[in-house]
């Protein structure tokens, strides 16, 4: 350790004052600190949106990523390969499918043996009046948004398990929405309501799959406005410049904002967060809202 000859300090008094060791200056790099080199993870619907720039981010931090969804994104998959140094792989799978989820993580576990990170991310969303918002829409958003995400969880947790150690815990990072905690001015009843499910699905995932010896952290990502596919029905509706300005920080989200939170979740870093809600909307939800009274 060179705490002394760097700055005079003598280690055993640093330790007596305040009760620990500063650890080796290598360990606190960002490199390391925020690494993900190596680490296994999967990202369902990784083709595109949100999960595709997680996708990146993960691969241009040298992990080993495998994207899924019900469309191959074999094309992705090989730019960031190309790009690396990472490696990204594609796997055609539905994961609200039972037998499809189980032959992707039997796939996962021949190639890998393992997994250190598991991104639910895949989702869907159904906008209509509530007069006439069907019931077969409701369950089809809570199909894929809310229950896919606990049975992939539960299925994938023996991989996690096994890539698990007590300093570096696997992880499971779900993508959550904004529109789970407020109220949207857009008629999405079972897409709120399902993104609000899944920030209590977290917590209690969080508790149910912690272990001393080999754990798994479990935390939500709550994205506000980026561009994506979901998203596009509202941006041609009102404007990037209108939704830019709905935030405190005056833009949309980019590719990079997305990366760097769940790059964050992956690394040792967050090694010791779990539980967590980690919001990336540029300010959307503690920008003051005009009361009705304002308005008039």
């Amino acid at each position: 350790m060179e705490l002394a000859s760097s700055n005079g300090v003598d280690p055993s008094e640093f330790v007596s004052a305040n009760g620990f060791e500063l650890p080796p200056a290598a360990e606190l790099a960002p490199a390391a600190l925020f690494g993900v080199r190596g680490k296994v993870c999967l990202v369902t619907g990784g083709g595109s949106g949100i999960g595709a720039m997680i996708a990146a981010g993960l691969c241009a931090g040298g992990a080993t990523v495998i994207v899924c969804g019900r469309k191959d994104a074999s094309s992705l998959a090989a730019a960031l390969t190309r790009a690396g140094p990472g490696t990204c792989a594609a796997v055609v799978a539905d994961i609200t499918d039972e037998v499809s989820r189980a032959a992707l993580l039997a796939e996962i576990a021949t190639s890998h043996g393992k997994l250190h990170v598991l991104v639910n991310n895949s989702g869907t969303n159904w906008r209509e009046p509530l007069a006439s918002y069907p019931v077969k829409a409701w369950r089809k958003v809570m199909e894929l948004n809310v229950e896919a995400v606990f049975a992939l969880s539960r299925s994938a947790a023996p991989l996690l398990r096994a890539a698990a150690t007590r300093v570096d815990p696997a992880r499971v990072v779900n993508i959550g929405s904004i529109e789970g905690v407020s109220t949207p001015p857009h008629e999405t009843f079972a897409y709120s309501v399902s993104k609000a499910a899944v920030l209590q699905l977290s917590r209690l995932l969080a508790h149910a799959l912690a272990d001393a010896e080999r754990p798994i952290t479990v935390n939500t990502v709550l994205p506000g406005p980026f561009p994506s596919k979901m998203m596009r029905h509202t941006i041609s509706a009102v404007g990037e410049a209108a939704l830019a300005d709905s935030t405190e920080l005056g833009r949309i989200g980019r590719p990079h904002d997305m990366a760097g939170a769940v790059v964050y979740l992956a690394s040792p870093a967050a090694a010791w967060v779990t539980g967590a809600q980690i919001v990336v909307d540029g300010g959307c939800i503690v920008r003051p809202q005009l009361s009705m009274s304002a308005r008039m």
